[in-house]
């Protein structure tokens, strides 16, 4: 984040540069972090054995808890939270708005990878929420903005936007770890793909974080250094949101009697946001110099330091507390 921040205000036009070319809303290099960090985590999914898991009741209890906690919970406690610090602050709160409506798809694969989460409950989680995206993100998008708000500006929030961002961000990685893990074992060995190719692959996903956090924040050094009180003022309802959030799942999956793997997978489901999607959304709806667009880019700012040191948090937990996988 330091080296990111220095090269966006100490290196001639390493901000513009990077911002230049864009790929459905995103710029390139951020896109191309992105689906390098998901590939390798998806490749360690067992598809051949999702249909089992398909079966099992208390999969389909916690899917209803996933549900309430992305589609209602969540994004109203964001609206409330936007209100709560952004009265004044109309563009600004519309940003945080869009922000709250997007749930993760993408950075919550490495979250839940890192901290030790149920990966193939995650997985299922993942394509629940892109289908349930493409569904409700518009709708709700204008419910919230246009009517509960009662916002003055004009918001027209197209499904081929929200279609097109799931589709590349998950369809893509998705589509060729399937691919890859089924051709591997199939054609070559299932034990060389998950003693060696694994293993191989395994260290890109920490590649592709690394690189993802550069690249934002060199991309958005300038503005967060002169734009500072704009930036401080999205990251306190930011911040308190993904405490929250986490925390209170944590809680609650706990006193449901959820092991330590699907009760973390469900705490960063939940505190995750899908900023891809909400930044190419805030650019294409009100313009990318708005402040809809600066409190959607400040998001995963604010993000991805949050939940890597809640991913510390959670292990710690699970150790100090020997909480049963």
């Amino acid at each position: 984040m330091i080296i990111g921040i220095l090269l966006g205000n100490f290196v001639d036009d390493v901000g513009p540069a990077l911002k230049r070319g864009e790929f459905v809303g995103v710029s390139i290099p951020i896109a191309i972090g992105l689906l390098v960090m998901m590939y390798p985590i998806l490749c360690k999914v067992q598809f051949e054995t999702l249909h089992l898991a398909l079966k099992s009741r208390e999969l389909w209890i916690q899917v209803g808890f996933s549900i309430l906690l992305n589609w209602i919970i969540a994004p109203f406690l964001m609206l409330g939270l936007a209100w709560a610090f952004l009265p004044d602050e109309e563009g600004l709160r519309e940003g945080l708005i869009l922000v709250g409506l997007a749930r993760c798809i993408a950075m919550v694969l490495i979250w839940n990878g890192l901290a030790g989460g149920d990966s193939q409950y995650c997985a299922i989680l993942v394509a629940l929420n892109s289908v349930l995206q493409m569904v409700l993100y518009a709708p709700l998008a204008v419910l919230f903005i246009k009517v509960i708000s009662h916002s003055s500006s004009t918001i027209s929030v197209s499904y081929p936007i929200v279609a097109t961002s799931v589709a590349v961000f998950l369809g893509i990685p998705l589509g060729a770890a399937i691919i890859t893990r089924l051709t591997i074992r199939t054609f070559i060995s299932a034990s060389w793909y998950d003693k060696t190719f694994i293993k191989w692959v395994s260290p890109w996903s920490l590649i592709g974080l690394l690189y993802t956090i550069i690249v934002l924040f060199a991309s958005q050094g300038h503005k967060v250094v002169h734009q500072v009180v704009s930036v401080v003022r999205v990251a306190a309802p930011l911040i308190v949101y993904f405490m929250v959030i986490f925390f209170l799942t944590l809680l609650i999956t706990h006193r449901l009697g959820f092991g330590y793997k699907l009760a973390t997978t469900q705490s960063f489901t939940g505190a995750s946001n899908n900023f891809e999607l909400a930044i190419a959304v805030a650019v294409a709806t009100y313009g990318a110099n708005s402040n809809q667009a600066l409190a959607a880019t400040v998001g995963p700012l604010i993000e991805v330091p949050v939940l890597l040191g809640l991913v510390y948090v959670v292990r710690w937990i699970g150790r100090r507390y020997h909480w049963k996988p």
